[in-house]
């Protein structure tokens, strides 16, 4: 700033400059200051500039003091609301879980995966394996009752996946999510790769159910292809 009213004050007349000094009060410290200035360099000095000056000086101070901190002041109150956003987890909301635990296309799994990123990016990864494990066994028995109920019992198979889905979307939301995600304030993470991660779930139950069929007793494997066969 102080350089600028330099600037400004050198195209001023002499005559300009002493009305910068007398009437003072009408302007800023600072332009009366470069007044002063001006007025020296041109072998004019003005007889209250020693008396005068201290003054201006000490007011010009204290307004840049005050600028400054006004300046902190702004900085921090912005950098407040970011570091409480990076605080808060991006986390796959339980509506989100219990969805892709409910679509046909991924089954329980889906939304035990999201459930299990949560985990993970919250550093729970003891109530990771937890999880891990309660996936592996509930898929280990429910498949079977599943099978048992579609081919010995002809229940229709949609609503044989939604029945075989719902117990594990209540242990989702009920059980792993009050004791270990423990947070309901977090953001909401996009679904564009919940997608992805449903197709690639897909995907590896194809390569791997002739397997699980493979590991079911000969006459549930001959119902269970025979099924495969008619759909």
């Amino acid at each position: 700033m102080a350089e600028e009213y330099a600037e400004k004050m050198s195209r001023k007349t002499d005559a300009e400059l002493r009305q910068y000094v007398t009437g003072r009060a009408q302007y800023r410290d600072d332009a009366v200051l470069a007044a002063f200035d001006e007025l020296a360099r041109r072998g004019q000095p003005h007889p209250d500039a020693a008396l005068v000056r201290p003054e201006l000086e000490a007011a010009v101070q204290a307004q840049a003091e005050a600028l400054r901190e006004a300046e902190v002041r702004r900085t921090a109150e912005l950098e407040v609301p970011e570091a409480e956003a990076a605080a808060v987890p991006e986390l796959y909301s339980q509506g989100t879980i219990a969805l892709f635990s409910i679509l046909p296309m991924s089954m329980m799994i889906g939304g035990g995966v999201l459930l299990g990123m949560n985990m993970f990016r919250l550093g729970r990864k003891r109530a990771l394996l937890g999880l891990i494990l309660f996936i592996v066994v509930y898929l280990m028995i429910g498949s079977n009752l599943m099978a048992w109920a579609i081919i010995q019992h002809g229940l229709n198979p949609f609503l044989a996946t939604l029945l075989f889905n719902i117990p594990a979307v209540l242990a989702y939301l009920l059980w792993f999510w009050p004791r270990y995600v423990q947070t309901t304030a977090y953001r909401s993470r996009g679904i564009v790769l919940p997608m992805v991660v449903c197709f690639l779930v897909v995907w590896g139950l194809q390569k791997a159910l002739p397997f699980l069929i493979k590991q079911q007793p000969k006459s549930v494997q001959v119902e269970m292809e025979q099924f495969m066969k008619q759909q």
